[in-house]
């Protein structure tokens, strides 16, 4: 055989494929490598400020501990007490309560105010009003609202005597008042971010739809009902689970406003473990209602996911 010949062909077709397979790898590699350093600080935080404490948390729900003295393993016993207290079924209650008045009405009003904003003018100026109460401290809004709805000299009470002739309800001091009074006002805060979402979905709708449906003599109801809502059924799915979240967590409100009163009509979940864990210092018992809440909030979104797919329309 003439090796001569042989040397001078060259390497074979299947080789320059490995070759280039392996370039093909390394730059993979070399990618992935980057992606993980790019994420890397946001997992380092994920890890030691979210993963450790969930699981220090579960640890933590099944001892006896008053935060000084040695932790005693109690099992199951902190989730056993916590459905026989009567201050938690109180609480699960009022929040269930809170959770139907908010959720409901806040994603309506949104969808709505969003529907009204979409197209027109000065819309810019109009998205930033609505949306500022969102990104404004709770504790500041719940300080104005406390006076908004005082029953002495509170501007909602004196606007109803004087252009309704109504005498206001104590608002805040009623136990029929006051977890409505409260959901007004997360209402009104969550109203704007809600509302931005529901724009951005607005604008992923394509106008083509409502042009047939004007052409086909559609009136402006016809094509809410039959456009807008379906076509916005993935935003409204989104909104619904984030809300109902949030409602699970309602705290702050309740904290400023009534301490949990009047006769523990606003006392919500969240207040419970924090009166367990502060109050009490029985950080063992608190650690289980934080626990079951987590459950909770955990089992409604996994539902909200199984029934999405009857009622949440994709656009094709």
């Amino acid at each position: 055989m003439d090796t001569k010949a042989v040397n001078h062909t060259g390497p074979s077709p299947s080789l320059k494929q490995l070759g280039r397979n392996r370039k093909t790898m390394g730059t993979k590699t070399m990618d992935s490598l980057w992606g993980l350093f790019f994420i890397l600080p946001q997992m380092v935080g994920l890890i030691i400020f979210s993963m450790i404490p969930l699981i220090l948390a579960f640890m933590l729900s099944l001892m006896s501990w008053d935060g000084f003295g040695e932790r005693t393993f109690v099992g199951l016993d902190n989730f056993v007490g916590q459905f026989k207290d009567p201050d938690f079924r109180i609480a699960l209650v009022n929040t269930l309560y809170y959770t139907v008045l908010t959720v409901p009405t806040g994603i309506i009003l949104a969808m709505l105010v969003a529907v009204g904003l979409n197209k027109v003018k000065g819309k810019v100026l109009y998205r930033l009003i609505y949306f500022m109460p969102s990104i404004t401290m709770t504790v500041a809004v719940a300080v104005v609202f406390m006076w908004l709805f005082n029953s002495d000299f509170g501007l909602i009470n004196l606007y109803l005597k004087e252009w309704f002739g109504i005498e206001g309800p104590r608002w805040l001091t009623d136990t029929r008042f006051v977890m409505p009074s409260i959901a007004l006002l997360s209402i009104w805060m969550g109203l704007g971010g809600s509302m931005v979402l529901f724009l951005a979905g607005l604008q992923g709708i394509s106008a083509t739809y409502y042009e047939a449906a004007q052409i086909d003599g559609a009136s402006k109801w016809q094509q809410l009902r039959h456009i807008t809502i379906p076509l916005l059924s993935s935003t409204t799915f989104f909104v619904t689970i984030m809300s109902v979240i949030g409602s699970f967590q309602v705290f702050d409100q309740s904290f400023i406003m009534t301490s949990g009163g009047p006769a523990k009509a606003s006392y919500t979940l969240v207040y419970h473990i924090y009166d367990s864990a502060f109050v009490d210092f029985t950080f063992g018992t608190s650690t289980a209602a934080a626990v079951t809440l987590f459950v909770m909030i955990l089992s409604l979104t996994l539902f909200q996911m199984k029934i999405s797919k009857r009622w949440v329309h994709y656009e094709e």
